[in-house]
């Protein structure tokens, strides 16, 4: 049976007051999805419309600061939640730096045991700054508006503790819902963890798509293209990378079912801005190379 707990958002007070809180800081801006270019790694920033702030992963090194420096205003050395997918080097090593500038107000992870120098420092810091720390599950839930939703929809159960030769199955996904917006993020999960969420008849149908693994070949697969069933993808990669992230077969996925993709090694930061009752756009700094 899923669990239908919810993190309450910033404490009682904000979320029981949430319908004056939307009212007094509701922005003209809307939300904005930031996939940010920190080379091979990922790196999600997320403002809502009430200007809460999420990001999800630091990339492989401290460039994550410099991407939040062009996103963030200057004077802004606040972030609301930080979430950790899970512990490979490219996606934590940048968050100590970001714990040590930013005032964070809680940490979401995994838990999942780490004995690696990053994730050391990592636990270090957190204790440091006592950090407040959620692990969510499948069916936890953040609420930051009558409109705003976090939906964690994997891990299927804690892993918290365990130790892991590959973290890349323990991801988190979510599936962040703004009005009839949806976006799934999903970390680096692989196609076994698409094949649990599809067979589990979890509700992953999306309008935009987080590529799992940066375009690796053992992800995003037919069938799980088939239920998230996006109008346009991002993936997160590192120019010229080692890996050959994405792989064509992945990009020959997405080209098949016409789902539009953005790439970071070409577009440098990418913005998805939706507004309620409105499409969503896509911008980046530079013409995108595959519209149709």
């Amino acid at each position: 049976m899923i669990s239908k707990r919810k993190i309450i958002i910033l404490g009682a007070l904000i979320f029981f007051s949430s319908l004056a809180f939307v009212v007094d800081s509701k922005s003209e801006d809307g939300l904005k999805v930031y996939f940010l270019d920190i080379g091979q790694g990922d790196s999600v920033f997320i403002e809502t419309e009430n200007k809460i702030q999420i990001l999800i992963d630091g990339g492989p090194d401290n460039k994550v600061i410099q991407e939040l420096s062009r996103v963030m205003p200057f004077w802004d050395r606040t972030i609301d939640f930080i979430i950790l997918t899970h512990t490979d080097h490219d996606h934590i090593a940048g968050l100590p730096e970001v714990l040590k500038r930013y005032e964070v107000k809680a940490i979401i992870e995994t838990g999942v045991q780490c004995e690696k120098a990053e994730c050391r420092v990592w636990e270090d810091l957190k204790e440091k700054e006592k950090a407040i720390v959620v692990l969510p599950k499948l069916g936890d839930s953040i609420v930051f508006d009558e409109n705003t939703k976090l939906l964690f929809l994997s891990p299927f159960e804690s892993v918290a503790g365990e130790k892991v030769s590959k973290a890349n199955n323990t991801s988190i996904v979510a599936k962040f819902v703004y009005g009839e917006h949806s976006i799934l993020l999903t970390g680096d999960i692989e196609k076994q963890i698409e094949e649990k969420l599809v067979l589990a008849g979890i509700n992953i149908d999306s309008d935009y798509l987080k590529v799992p693994h940066h375009g690796s070949k053992t992800s995003t697969t037919e069938e799980f293209l088939e239920k998230v069933s996006p109008f346009s993808a991002f993936i997160s990669v590192g120019m010229k990378n080692n890996y050959g992230h994405p792989h064509p077969e992945v990009l020959e996925r997405l080209e098949k079912r016409d789902i539009r993709y953005y790439r970071t090694d070409e577009l440098g930061n990418i913005l998805l801005n939706c507004k309620l009752n409105q499409s969503c756009r896509v911008n980046s700094k530079i013409q995108m190379t595959n519209d149709k």
